[in-house]
């Protein structure tokens, strides 16, 4: 009977084993190496436009492609239209002010601070033809431009300070008939450049990425995923899922890891528990401008400064520009290990107008979220620091005009005289400037996506539970495994464990004694 029972149980872990390699066989890849073979093989256009009679010019102006391309694809001129690649803004409700547009067309930053007065030269990454001033026909679809986005032939270009028109001599025809899905490089070419150089607002959108490896980006690497950007940042109808973090308000319409990746990634449980409370980003970015440099300050309280009555700049050791007359002072930093914060996706905004303390920092875009929010991770953020101008009387920052299209528009790029682009500006977005101007500390946020590492070079546990100069050393909130204590708690601690120790100790030394006693009677 025994050697039955025996049988039968090693065919039922037999059966087991059989069953297990069958369900693994089955189960098909994992995530990751579906993921890998969904973005393996790249997709080609259906549509050779080198056929098409409507693109075989000349074009004697930008706006007659933009007519070319509407007689086929009618109606998605006005799907551009209602996009904020378009409008430079979008309808948020910001907490505490309500529902606002908000958008680079009226939302102040800390690097060239706003649009206002300098469209000429600003517009060049406008997704539209000749907003130099506003006067710009907003309505009219001509003046879209189809090309930013979907040449295909790298050789399309804006004009430097031409209010987004191209270049002129290009062979407008020739672009037209290499159009396509949009690639990095038409992505690349406004976001990667944004605050007048590669990789200076964002530090994790650098030029790098157009050609780069999995050490720097597993996603767009040409040895990993290579990936463009519109795999991620997908549209319907041109409105395109993903928005930047400095100029949106609300938890909407963004790009997560988790969208691909899922919830729970991870074979380790306890990891897929972090996701709870940790942005994918924060583990999974060590560090950011892992390529080029990346602006961390700017201070234009020094800027206006002339050599021989002209303008100059000077360099670091790097080739970053350590000091231009026209913008002031400038700290760099490569390879930068984020700053960290509770953030939910929502955020605030300085609006134009509003009042603020000039004794401390104003945080220009305040980011949502504290360990007690649902939503709220901690996640990485560059926070970019800078000395900017404000009306000293009505204690408001300024919007100057900045380009210079003539000597004495008040633009300051040309005349370097703060109190007329001050007015210039202000007088452009309907506000009043007092004369007195001064410069205040200002922070903006800038939450880190991109530049993700391999996992062999994540994080470590050890870099955020240290008890001093941990990762997460300034982030609060929560209780955090060992860098946290309580004093009176880890006092109670220990007295329990040496009262627990006192206590076997005095059992043992009691159940000797009264043994060798109990033995010593016995004789």
């Amino acid at each position: 009977m025994k050697k039955i029972l025996l049988a039968l149980v090693g065919l039922a872990v037999a059966a087991s084993l059989v069953v297990a390699q069958v369900r693994k066989k089955d189960a098909g890849p994992k995530p990751v190496e579906a993921l890998r073979e969904t973005y393996r093989t790249k997709t080609k256009p259906s549509v050779d436009h080198a056929l098409f009679a409507q693109l075989k010019g000349p074009f004697r102006r930008p706006q007659d492609v933009t007519a070319a391309c509407i007689s086929c694809h009618n109606g998605r001129h006005t799907e551009v239209m209602s996009s904020s690649h378009w409008s430079w803004e979008r309808v948020e409700y910001v907490a505490g002010k309500g529902i606002r547009a908000v958008g680079k067309k009226n939302v102040l930053n800390n690097f060239c601070i706003g649009v206002a007065g300098s469209q000429q030269s600003c517009d060049k990454c406008h997704a539209g033809y000749g907003w130099a001033d506003a006067s710009f026909d907003f309505s009219n679809p001509m003046n879209v431009d189809c090309l930013a986005c979907h040449d295909n032939g790298g050789t399309y270009a804006k004009k430097t300070a031409g209010a987004g028109l191209p270049e002129p001599g290009l062979d407008l025809a020739a672009v037209a008939r290499k159009v396509g899905r949009p690639q990095r490089e038409n992505c690349g070419m406004c976001h990667f450049f944004g605050g007048g150089g590669n990789n200076v607002k964002h530090g994790d959108l650098d030029v790098a990425l157009l050609d780069t490896t999995r050490e720097v980006d597993v996603h767009m690497g040409t040895d990993g995923a290579n990936m463009a950007c519109v795999d991620c940042h997908r549209a319907v109808k041109h409105q395109m899922l993903g928005k930047a973090y400095s100029l949106s308000s609300m938890n909407r319409n963004r790009v997560a890891c988790e969208s691909c990746h899922g919830a729970v990634p991870h074979e380790d449980d306890l990891l897929n528990k972090h996701g709870y409370k940790v942005a994918c980003q924060t583990c999974h970015i060590p560090t950011y401008a892992k390529v080029n440099a990346t602006k961390l300050r700017w201070d234009w309280s020094t800027a206006g400064k002339l050599r021989d009555g002209k303008p100059y700049e000077e360099e670091d050791g790097d080739g970053n520009h350590a000091y231009l007359s026209i913008k002031g002072t400038f700290t760099w930093g490569k390879d930068v290990v984020p700053e960290y914060a509770w953030f939910d996706g929502t955020a605030s905004h300085y609006l134009l107008g509003e009042t603020f303390d000039p004794s401390r920092p104003l945080v220009l875009n305040p980011l949502g979220g504290e360990y007690d929010v649902p939503e709220a991770k901690v996640a990485p953020v560059k926070v970019h620091r800078a000395r900017q101008i404000y009306d000293t009387k009505r204690r408001v920052l300024v919007q100057p005009k900045l380009f210079s299209a003539a000597p004495g528009d008040g633009g300051y790029w040309g005349d370097f005289d703060w109190n007329a682009a001050a007015a210039a500006g202000m007088r452009e977005v309907g506000l009043p400037f007092s004369g007195s101007y001064g410069f205040a500390e200002t922070e903006m946020n800038w939450p880190v996506n991109h530049m993700v590492a391999p996992k062999e070079k994540a994080v470590s546990c050890e870099e955020c539970h240290a008890r001093e100069g941990g990762r997460l050393a300034k982030v609060g909130g929560f209780y955090l495994p060992g860098r946290d204590r309580s004093r009176f708690l880890d006092g109670l601690g220990t007295t329990l464990l040496l009262a627990t120790l006192g206590a076997v100790v005095v059992h043992g030394g009691a159940r000797i004694w009264f043994r060798r006693r109990r033995h010593a009677g016995g004789k």
